[in-house]
């Protein structure tokens, strides 16, 4: 089982601040971070598109060859924050389809996509759903034909068996999901639960570790569960590397925090090497 890190760890480090964080003494490019991920010595990246400095051809194929030559696995991350905008949003269509081919040149043949948002989970979930069938369906004859798997990620939007329906109706192997199990919780359900309807469609997994209550937090916010290292929450990550073996997951396991706990306000990078660490034992756990 391979370890990787999404560079949405460091969105603070990117120019993204959450309210009650601080400007960072540094920023960092892309490339930074790729050479951050290399010292902590993980498999892979997630690459988020919204932190690149541009898309140029001249520049992408820079990083391929870094990751390359850093011989790190690659997922290419689209649609922060809101995504298809529950396919409202034509433009956000064509662009995602438009950054199909760029995952290729980056050398990823995964593409983590967004089809909703939380802030719109309150609307009709069947109406959503089925105008994103429609575009998915589109979008999937151009990810077939690049060889780019298009894996949607629960984005506190749609519960797991929305998800399943969603993926079976698509009916392609080249869409599946990107399964994160802080969204799951955040959204109410298990995730090892989650997980275990989902799995086999799985192409790219978000890891997190989660703290109930930080400080100000009301049970209502979507961050009432806020991110801490793994294996410092609630989240059984060992039950879930478990269920992912089980059926054959081939990709990596990517650390992502995104609201850090106020007891981890400004301490991302931290977080992420003790992240690192103990899913190093969690998978070591799981051969032994």
């Amino acid at each position: 089982m391979k370890i990787g890190i999404d560079s949405y760890c460091y969105h603070r480090f990117f120019g993204e601040l959450y309210p009650d964080q601080d400007t960072p003494t540094e920023q960092w490019t892309m490339k930074g971070f790729i050479n951050r991920a290399r010292e902590l010595k993980v498999d892979g990246v997630s690459i988020d598109t919204c932190f690149l400095e541009c898309t140029e051809k001249s520049y992408l194929e820079e990083l391929n060859a870094m990751l390359d030559e850093y011989g790190f696995e690659r997922v290419w991350a689209w649609g922060h924050p809101l995504g298809l905008e529950r396919g409202l949003n034509p433009d956000a269509f064509n662009e995602m389809k438009n950054m199909i081919p760029l995952a290729k040149t980056i050398g990823a043949d995964v593409m983590r996509v967004v089809g909703s948002n939380r802030r719109f989970n309150q609307e009709n979930h069947k109406e959503q759903l089925d105008r994103l069938l429609v575009q998915f369906r589109e979008a999937v004859k151009t990810a077939e034909d690049y060889r780019v798997k298009l894996a949607m990620e629960n984005h506190l939007d749609f519960t797991a068996e929305e998800m399943l329906t969603l993926i079976e109706a698509v009916g392609s192997p080249y869409f599946g999901v990107t399964f994160d199990n802080g969204n799951s919780l955040r959204f109410r359900e298990d995730p090892v639960q989650s997980l275990e309807l989902l799995a086999k469609y799985a192409f790219t997994v978000h890891l997190k570790d989660l703290a109930e209550n930080p400080k100000e937090a009301k049970p209502t916010d979507w961050f009432f569960f806020s991110g801490v290292p793994i294996g410092q929450g609630v989240i059984d990550n060992q039950s879930m590397i478990a269920v992912l073996a089980k059926t054959g997951f081939e990709g990596f396991l990517a650390i992502e925090i995104d609201h850090p706990h106020y007891d981890w306000r400004n301490r991302e990078d931290e977080a992420v090497a003790l992240s690192v660490e103990s899913l190093r034992k969690l998978v070591a756990n799981l051969k032994s």
